[in-house]
């Protein structure tokens, strides 16, 4: 399931770094452990999406100037869900760089129909490397278009789906399929015009910081309708639970895909 927290900047033209999906996980953990229940303290089973809303650029970051921004968050565990909400709007207000933003509802969006085939975006860099400490293997950039890079891809969603304990052996023996195939035409245009699908981001685990290769680019994945559910809710890749890998289904308008969420309140 995916839901759009909305939150009021309460200081607009306030910013955040281009990338700040490290001050979001470490906002939302922040949440998490807020809450006290060891259960989720530790579950990483969900992705995240940076934050939307209108925006100008600058060498600080983007600055953003509308009334309202919002933060899309995706695990198919609604008890996850529902606890991370709950705890979240126990919070009057929350600061995020040096923005200070409100939450004040929540929306959610309506299933999409999966086939073995789907044209998805990114909406957060795509990892395909983890990283350890004082190592750059992370760094290094993996053509798109070869088999490498969806056989670690592979490996990772397996590995994922394999933790879960939600799939049994055979059905995770069944998933054999799996291709990505980038849009070609769009990284075309890209490198003809100088600019850059591929880039470094930082990102923190358990107090340390690492460098990691990030992706963005269209493609489609050739996959069974399970592995393209969960990645779609998921997330794709490496760092997931850190803001990496969030996925949307290509040429769809998010916005006819809301109803109203019904949150089940957690006590603490």
């Amino acid at each position: 399931m995916r839901v759009r927290i909305v939150f009021l900047l309460k200081n607009r033209g306030s910013y955040v770094p281009f990338h700040h999906q490290f001050l979001l996980a470490q906002m939302i953990k922040g949440i998490l452990v807020k809450g006290g229940n060891k259960e989720w303290i530790d579950y990483s089973l969900y992705n995240f999406s940076g934050l939307k809303g209108q925006t100008k650029v600058s060498r600080k970051g983007l600055h953003f100037y509308s009334a309202r921004i919002t933060l899309v968050i995706s695990s198919p565990n609604k008890g996850f869900v529902d606890y991370l909400l709950t705890n979240l709007f126990s919070f009057d207000q929350m600061d995020l760089g040096n923005m200070v933003i409100q939450p004040e509802g929540v929306e959610l969006e309506e299933e999409v129909k999966f086939s073995e085939s789907m044209k998805f975006i990114c909406i957060s860099p795509l990892v395909i490397l983890n990283s350890s400490f004082n190592d750059s293997a992370a760094k290094r950039f993996i053509p798109p278009e070869t088999d490498s890079f969806s056989d670690l891809l592979y490996e990772s969603t397996i590995k994922r789906m394999e933790e879960t304990q939600l799939f049994t052996e055979a059905q995770l023996a069944s998933f054999y399929k799996f291709q990505l195939v980038p849009d070609k035409k769009y990284i075309e245009r890209l490198t003809s015009s100088q600019k850059k699908f591929a880039r470094i981001y930082p990102v923190f685990d358990q107090d340390v910081k690492y460098e990691i290769r990030g992706y963005t680019f269209p493609f489609t994945l050739y996959a069974a309708k399970e592995v393209q559910e969960f990645v779609f809710h998921s997330g794709l890749g490496q760092f997931t639970h850190k803001g990496f890998g969030m996925l949307d289904v290509a040429n769809a308008n998010p916005n006819k895909r809301i109803i109203k969420y019904e949150m089940d309140i957690v006590q603490a």
